[in-house]
């Protein structure tokens, strides 16, 4: 038996033998980052039943203080399954404001769908490219990057998808990314102060979280133009209200279909016009009574 082990060690058959016990698939490891700014101490797994909560046997770790996870999955998984990152309240560390979020709240990256892997950097703009793409099933990724580049006001061909921390700081587009990286300091602000009816401890109400996400789909042209007020803006303030009046009305134990708010627009005409020689959101997209 010790020589038969030998030879399966040798030969790399990714094979675990305990020689008289079991053997398990060697896993394939996933790296990554999760940011609103870098957000340490978030958990993060790879999200089989699609609950955007952690179950048994789904694999997971925490964020390093970088932001940075890795996990081991099947081979087969990669690419299959999207992977979620929760930011919990009392435990992740913010490295934007170096302090511990007070509010619970769920970022995420598509996964079937996304070519031959997954979208490693996880963040608000990742987790509204996911609920596009559940929202229409068609939607492909390229066409729901093109259709957030143009709600962000963002350059054609820029990865929407990258790493906008660094970005920032080093390369083209830096100051397109320093833009994108407040955004999406705006959308997470967005989704914490809705983490009293979206979360249950790290649980999520799924057609609330979505609902949600459907709400700031709508708005993103005006939280892009108007991200510089921050959270305590007459805008935003606005934005939290009307995303609790409507939230508290979605029942939380029933399916809600949500995809007329993640209609699939690709054009820049649809978000913006030009006022005075400057692209301005087009007005009336606060789908205030049309979510449900």
């Amino acid at each position: 038996m010790k020589k038969i082990c030998a030879i399966l060690a040798a030969v790399g058959m990714g094979l675990i033998s305990a020689c008289g016990g079991g053997s398990s698939t060697q896993g394939t490891s996933v790296a990554g980052t999760v940011a609103d700014g870098y957000l340490q101490n978030a958990l993060v797994f790879m999200d089989k039943n699609g609950n955007y909560q952690l179950d048994s046997g789904e694999p997971s770790t925490t964020t390093d203080a970088n932001g940075a996870y890795t996990l081991s999955v099947p081979p087969e998984d990669v690419g299959k399954y999207p992977i979620v990152a929760i930011a919990i309240a009392g435990q992740t560390v913010d490295q934007d404001t170096k302090a511990v979020v007070t509010s619970t709240y769920v970022l995420c990256t598509p996964g079937n769908g996304v070519s031959g892997t997954v979208s490693n950097f996880i963040s608000p703009i990742s987790t509204l490219l996911r609920e596009k793409m559940e929202a229409n099933p068609g939607m492909t990724v390229t066409e729901a990057m093109t259709q957030l580049r143009n709600q962000l006001g963002m350059p054609a061909g820029m990865d929407i998808l990258a790493d906008y921390v660094a970005g920032a700081k080093t390369g083209n587009n830096m100051s397109e990314y320093g833009t994108m990286h407040q955004v999406a300091r705006q959308m997470a602000g967005l989704m914490a102060s809705q983490s009293g009816l979206v979360m249950n401890g790290t649980s999520t109400n799924v057609t609330r979280f979505r609902g949600m996400m459907g709400v700031i789909n709508a708005n993103l042209p005006e939280i892009a133009a108007n991200y510089q007020g921050g959270m305590g803006s007459a805008f935003m303030i606005s934005m939290q209200n009307m995303m609790q009046t409507q939230l508290a009305g979605i029942p939380t134990t029933s399916f809600m279909n949500f995809s007329s708010s993640f209609r699939n627009m690709t054009g820049a005409r649809y978000f913006w016009n030009y006022s005075g020689g400057t692209m301005q959101p087009r007005s009336g997209s606060m789908w205030s009574g049309r979510m449900m």
